[in-house]
């Protein structure tokens, strides 16, 4: 098992994303502190995993709750927590903005700023940064995008800064993944997966455990010599627009008619 022996910290351990990895990280032998501002879910989370995980309730957007969170040992830390709202930037208030950057960026330094030490004195460590497409490129949600971008470049920071104490960083960047937090959306709109699902190349939505699989990979001793990285799981959304390509292809067909 790769992670035997391992102590991983999983921050939003209680949702779709936080809940996969949860159990992943457990059943290749961690020991996993599922951590989530919700007791409810912190709870769920690990009692799927089993004993090998433990629910720890902290709100990780105030420093004297992460210090209490990821006190001691932590040999993986993984980012995963987000705030986003809907609002565009004309009708974004102060609050709000606030909220989406606290909650995916302010989040993610306190609890690097947290482990960085330990890591440091004790030879290495490895941080993932549960990002998104949304870091590369236009797809809505403006501060929760401008969030993650940073989220990105944060981690580049520390792999750059870092490495010379074996501390290794690196972010995935999931594109449309099939969680909970779509389901008031889908009851209004039953087929919105089926629509999303035609902007990707492979034709389908993601899955927690697709996001869960880069993530592992990256913590793993597989990918000792990966930092500083970005990985894609978006099914080839960013590789292109197909869609548009289709369009464009089909109308310099029927010019050369």
């Amino acid at each position: 098992m790769r992670f035997e022996g391992k102590t991983v910290a999983i921050t939003g351990g209680g949702g779709g994303i936080g809940s996969a990895l949860v159990r992943r990280f457990a059943a290749e032998g961690a020991r996993v502190r599922c951590i989530d501002r919700d007791p409810g879910r912190a709870r769920a989370a690990t009692e799927a995993a089993g004993s090998a995980a433990e629910a720890v309730v902290a709100d990780v957007t105030v420093t004297a709750e992460v210090e209490r969170a990821l006190c001691g040992r932590v040999d993986v830390l993984v980012n995963n927590t987000l705030s986003a709202t809907d609002d565009n930037l004309v009708t974004i208030d102060d609050e709000s903005w606030r909220s989406d950057l606290d909650g995916t960026l302010t989040s993610a330094f306190l609890c690097i700023r947290a482990v960085l030490p330990a890591m440091i004195e004790s030879g290495g460590g490895a941080i993932v940064n549960v990002a998104s497409v949304n870091a590369l490129g236009y797809f809505g949600n403006e501060a929760y995008s401008a969030a993650k971008a940073g989220l990105i470049n944060l981690s580049a920071s520390v792999a750059a800064r870092y490495g010379r104490h074996g501390v290794r960083s690196n972010s995935v960047a999931p594109g449309s993944i099939r969680t909970g937090a779509w389901d008031e959306r889908l009851a209004r709109e039953p087929d919105l997966m089926e629509r999303l699902a035609r902007w990707y190349p492979l034709g389908r939505i993601g899955t927690p455990d697709k996001v869960a699989s880069a993530v592992l990979f990256l913590a793993s001793d597989e990918a000792s010599f990966v930092s500083g990285a970005v990985l894609t799981v978006d099914g080839g959304l960013t590789t292109g627009q197909v869609r548009m390509a289709d369009e464009l292809l089909v109308e310099s067909r029927d010019a050369e008619v």
